[in-house]
């Protein structure tokens, strides 16, 4: 018998044909797999907050080390997202959430933040921290041109004062002031990220149109005075942006 004659037992077309289709079955449940290390497991909506999986199960954590040092896991071991202080105001899944208490702490809507890394973003090459107050990084300085807010009154949209401008948060990666740090009049500091300030040099005040001057005080603090951490960033942001729709009623009523 020839070599060839085994296709005359088996449909060889057919059995590749079955063999893809294994392969293709097989490799769109790991895909699946792989695509559930972030943002799994699901919460649902309503009062239950359960957690949902589904199929295929979530795959065994991969470790990746990171390139200055400490590793992290996907899926995480721990939850992402931290938790929220809001209610849904009806009992069925999709209802929108009303924060309790302070909203810009809520956790819910713009207020909301993840569990980043609790340690400082660092630059490329050097794995040094990367944003920074001038009085850390004395190696730059601002343009003779720019105004230097220090030392100005910071205001909310009220107008009234929250604190002073005690220092500059620049970024050593890409050369931009990321942050104003403002003391308060009952003593500490908090940063506000540059994005969401106005400096008017004709009044002479730093105006943070996101928040009312007495919501500085609350704002979340560093553990370390001259170093924040990436976990640190996403609640600062969170709570001065949040103030956009939570600062006061009115932002929160439809305009129709």
């Amino acid at each position: 018998m020839g070599t060839g004659a085994i296709t005359g037992y088996f449909d060889v077309a057919q059995v590749t044909l079955y063999a893809f289709w294994a392969f293709f079955a097989y490799l769109i449940i790991y895909l699946r797999r792989e695509d559930k290390r972030e943002g799994y497991p699901l919460i649902e909506d309503g009062l239950g907050n359960g957690r949902t999986e589904g199929w295929p199960p979530l795959p065994p954590a991969k470790t990746f080390r990171l390139p200055h040092g400490g590793v992290v896991y996907a899926p995480r071991p721990e939850d992402p997202q931290p938790p929220i202080s809001a209610e849904p105001t009806h009992p069925w899944p999709g209802s929108p959430l009303e924060p309790i208490g302070n909203p810009l702490l809520s956790g819910a809507g713009p207020a909301a933040s993840a569990l980043r890394s609790n340690e400082p973003d660092r630059t490329y090459v050097h794995g040094e921290p990367r944003i920074l107050p001038m009085r850390v990084a004395t190696d730059h300085y601002l343009d003779e041109e720019s105004p230097d807010p220090r030392g100005l009154k910071a205001v909310g949209a009220d107008g009234v004062v929250g604190g002073e401008v005690s220092d500059i948060w620049v970024d050593r990666s890409e050369m931009v002031v990321r942050y104003l740090e403002v003391t308060l009049p009952t003593g500490g500091s908090v940063l506000v990220p540059m994005p969401l300030i106005r400096v008017n040099e004709t009044t002479r005040k730093v105006v943070v149109r996101s928040v009312l001057g007495k919501d500085f005080a609350a704002a979340p603090k560093l553990a370390n005075p001259d170093l924040v951490t990436l976990r640190e960033e996403d609640q600062i942001s969170a709570y001065f942006a949040s103030g956009q729709l939570y600062a006061t009623p009115d932002r929160r009523d439809p305009f129709l």
